[in-house]
């Protein structure tokens, strides 16, 4: 049997880069894995990835978490099809760069929708069924952009602040219901997000999986033990001149 069989998993932003990679940790070590993601056939390709394995295992919901209705809809379909829920993972955001005189209303609108409120709203539609978990999480996929600001990062940095500080409340809010909430704070990740180009920091950027792992280690820690806050960077960026 899996290290984790039988216990299930909703993770946001499934498709791509951190959240693919800890989708597919997630199922491996096996875990019913539901994956959320605002277009279907992202959702699809990944899905499939995982129903070669087992299809009995994994469910693929399109749902934008800037709607709390559809937020709601993603527990109680995963209750419907597995009859609980253990862990979520709130790794759905976005990026969009420019100094505060030239950040367009919809730009900041979006980054303040995806990355802080959609955390609240599926946290809040989740919290009754993690409480019936004989082991819950609530982890949060943040950024070292909250706590180090940028310039062309107003939006952005606003959301990972605030996402700090709402994971610290939300801790203390939880713990004595039995659900531990973690933030993990990667710093330089070779992804395509922001509009980068993928692969044009391999070398020396943390990757998907090393923040996949991040979030399995946290998993493991024994009841009586939380790391909160998990913060992670490139072991040698690059100097800087």
């Amino acid at each position: 049997m899996k290290e984790f069989e039988g216990r299930t998993a909703v993770v946001t932003g499934a498709t791509k880069g951190i959240g693919r990679a800890i989708a597919l940790d997630l199922f491996a070590s096996g875990f019913n894995v539901v994956l959320t993601a605002r277009t279907a056939t992202d959702l699809e390709t990944v899905e499939s990835e995982l129903r070669d394995s087992d299809s009995d295992k994994v469910m693929g919901l399109a749902a934008d978490v800037r709607d709390p209705g559809a937020c709601e809809r993603v527990v109680e379909e995963t209750l419907d099809r597995f009859g609980g829920l253990d862990v979520l993972v709130n790794n759905a955001g976005v990026g969009v760069f420019a100094p505060i005189h030239e950040m367009d209303l919809e730009d900041w609108q979006v980054q303040i929708d995806t990355n802080l409120n959609g955390v609240f709203y599926l946290s809040k539609a989740a919290v009754p069924a993690l409480k019936a978990s004989r082991d819950a999480w609530i982890i949060n996929i943040g950024s070292l952009a909250g706590r180090n600001p940028f310039s062309g990062g107003a939006a952005y940095n606003a959301t990972k602040f605030g996402l700090l500080g709402m994971s610290e409340a939300m801790m203390l809010d939880l713990r004595h219901e039995g659900i531990r909430v973690s933030l993990v704070m990667p710093g330089s990740v070779d992804t395509g997000f922001g509009g980068s180009s993928e692969g044009e920091k391999k070398g020396w950027a943390l990757t998907p999986w090393d923040v996949s792992r991040a979030v399995m280690d946290l998993l493991r820690y024994p009841g009586n033990a939380h790391a909160s806050r998990v913060e992670l960077r490139p072991s040698q960026p690059p100097r800087k001149k």
